[in-house]
Formats: structure tokens, sequence, C-alpha cells
């Protein structure tokens, strides 16, 4: 989901707000490094090793909690209500797309073809519940087709990832305000 925090970080600076702040306190990191495992996971499956797959599925509950450290330090229960909706119903829209194709969640890679990510052989190699779209598939809008050249998202997944720029967003915004808020008491206290 490192597109979901850059966006995130984007948004924050046109706000105005204080990205750098972030970083100075420790609930930050166990995101990073679960963004780290993630990118070496997109590595090995470039290179076409496809093992990494299943212990990357295996993490992503641990990964959206690490995002629990963030709401619990900086107070955002009710951002993180909202978007704990949005993953819910992205949940819901994966499970209605797998459920309707037998089990399995259809995937239509474009630019991931042209990026090597994705090998037309990599289905039958992988034993997951991702399998080329065809025809066949049913509820094509609710299945894999938002291609971004590393990955392949559904609906549901882009739901899943408002949580996280939600999190990460009003994060920022909330140290921005606190800061900003201690530099005022400063300059009222030492006139």
């Amino acid at each position: 989901m490192p597109e979901t925090i850059l966006l995130a970080f984007l948004f924050a600076k046109i706000k105005g707000y204080k990205i750098k702040l972030l970083f100075k306190s420790w609930t930050i990191y166990p995101v990073i490094i679960f963004e780290i495992i993630y990118l070496i996971g997109q590595v090995t499956i470039f290179s076409g090793n496809y093992e990494f797959i299943e212990f990357i599925t295996s993490l992503k509950i641990f990964y959206l909690c690490t995002y629990l450290l963030l709401v619990f330090k900086y107070e955002l229960y009710i951002s993180s209500i909202i978007g704990a909706i949005f993953v819910l119903l992205g949940g819901v829209l994966n499970n209605i797309a797998i459920k309707a194709n037998e089990g399995f969640m259809p995937v239509y890679p474009t630019l991931s073809y042209l990026t090597g990510y994705i090998k037309p052989e990599a289905f039958d190699l992988v034993k997951d519940i991702h399998i080329l779209g065809n025809s066949q598939t049913k509820l094509k809008i609710l299945t894999d087709f938002i291609d971004l050249g590393y990955s392949v998202l559904s609906i549901g997944d882009v739901f899943i990832r408002v949580f996280v720029f939600i999190i990460i967003y009003n994060s920022i915004k909330k140290i921005s305000k606190l800061a900003t808020k201690e530099e005022k008491h400063v300059k009222i206290n030492s006139i």
C-alpha cells in the first residue's frame, strides 16, 4: 500500500501539514517495517518467485493492526471507525466477487503484463484464490481489474486502502495541529 501512504503524504502536504513530525514517534515504524516486507515480496514476485505470496497474505491482518498504534497514540477513534467501515465494505465486496466466482477472485492484468509483475503461467504456479479472469467471470466490476503495474486491485481493495489513507492523513493532521498549538503557547509564554 505504499501508493496509499504516499497519497496521504501528498494530500497532507498540500493542506500545509508537517509530514516529518510523523517520523518523530515510534508508532509509524511498525507500519514502515511492514511496508518494507511488502516491498521485498513485490521484488520476489517480479523475479518470478511466488513462494513469498502466501507469507505476505498471512501478514495482512497484522499489517492493518499496526495502524491501531497510530489510532491510539493520536486518539483517532472517529477516523478509525470511518476507516473500519471502509474495510468492512471492501471485504464484503471482495467476498461477493469470490462467492459469485465459485471461491476464486478473477484478475484482469494489463499493465502488470508489461511491467513483468504477472506472467500468464503465474496463475498455474500460485495456488491461491486468484485466477485469470475470462468471459465466464461474474460481477467483473468487483474483481481485480485496477492494475497498478505491481499489483492488481478490486474496488473492495481500494475501499480497504481508504482506511490506511484516513489514518495516515489524520495522524499527520493531528500532529501538525498539536505542534502549531505548542509553538503558539511557547510564543505567548515568551512575551
